[in-house]
């Protein structure tokens, strides 16, 4: 997790980002920075093994509160870094960041995967905001969107050995979500899926590939994405009495929009379950819980997808 230096609401990104809205403050930061500090408290206190890097002021870097679409690490060591559109959030890619967490929390980097030279040619895929992985059957779900290319999809799957699924999905005013990590998540044994936002074609068929791998499929509506209730991630934690168990982490106004009997199900398929508070970055930068969260795994290490 990346803690924030100077976020804010950034006019480049809200082109593709609909979920953007700027309240005409001057800046997010302090808002943004209390609930950052909050949301790692509450983690680390449901037993979550949280590496806090903290953000450079020079250059500036309103959306660096969002590591997971920059990189993503794999259980065989495999380090990804990715093609950003947005050329303010290029910034963001820190070798420092990477060094930090191989001496924090013990990863190696065995192998580099460096697709950022497809932004030369206007291709590009934000990492785990373009891509929910469902890392134990290795399927990569994508949406199409200017931010998510099908030739750099086929490409990282080729070298990380994925089959990939990709559809489209639009919000009510028919633009496509700009990340598919805001209508759908891959937990182990649930997948939430905002299918009143795909065709009856594309729903039945990402639908019938999650029930073949497992998974229970559940849907949620608009009103349960516009308040990211898409946008939530299932973490493994400790427990003295479970052992290794599933945190399913998501916002708080995600938790107020989710229907009972969606609540009902999601709870059902985890072991426990929390919200944490995030209106300033929900509603400045456009993305919640999830996109703040770049998941390392471990060789040998339980992990829940």
């Amino acid at each position: 997790m990346i803690r924030p230096a100077a976020f804010d609401y950034n006019p480049e990104t809200a082109v593709t980002n609909k979920m953007q809205r700027p309240d005409g403050t001057h800046s997010g930061q302090a808002g943004a920075l209390s609930e950052f500090d909050a949301c790692v408290q509450a983690l680390r206190a449901e037993g979550v093994t949280v590496c806090a890097v903290a953000d450079t002021p020079q250059p500036p870097k309103p959306d660096a509160i969002f590591p997971n679409n920059w990189v993503s690490f794999h259980e065989d060591g495999t380090l990804v870094l990715y093609p950003m559109q947005a050329e303010s959030r290029r910034r963001e890619r820190r070798p420092d960041v990477i060094d930090t967490l191989v001496q924090q929390l013990g990863f190696k980097v065995t192998r580099t995967v460096d697709l950022t030279h497809y932004e030369a040619s206007g291709r590009f895929l934000e990492g785990t905001g373009s891509l929910v992985l469902d890392r134990c059957n290795r399927v990569a779900y994508a949406c199409t969107s200017p931010r998510t290319h099908p030739d750099v999809l086929d490409d990282w799957a080729r070298q990380l050995g994925y089959e990939w699924v990709m559809f489209d999905a639009a919000d009510r005013s028919g633009a496509p979500y700009y990340h598919t990590n805001v209508m759908m998540s891959v937990g182990a044994r649930m997948a939430v899926l905002g299918t009143c936002a795909m065709s009856a074609e594309d729903r039945a068929r990402v639908i019938e590939k999650l029930e073949v791998s497992g998974h229970d499929v559940v849907e949620i509506q608009y009103d349960e994405i516009e308040q990211f209730a898409g946008n939530m991630l299932e973490l493994a934690v400790w427990d003295e009495a479970l052992g290794d168990a599933r945190l399913l982490v998501m916002s708080e106004a995600a938790r107020r929009a989710i229907r009972p009997e969606v609540f009902a199900r999601l709870s059902a398929n985890t072991d426990y379950t929390l919200s944490v508070p995030l209106p300033t970055i929900e509603r400045l930068g456009g993305g919640s819980v999830r996109c703040m969260l770049a998941e390392v795994f471990l060789p040998g290490r339980a992990h829940p997808t």
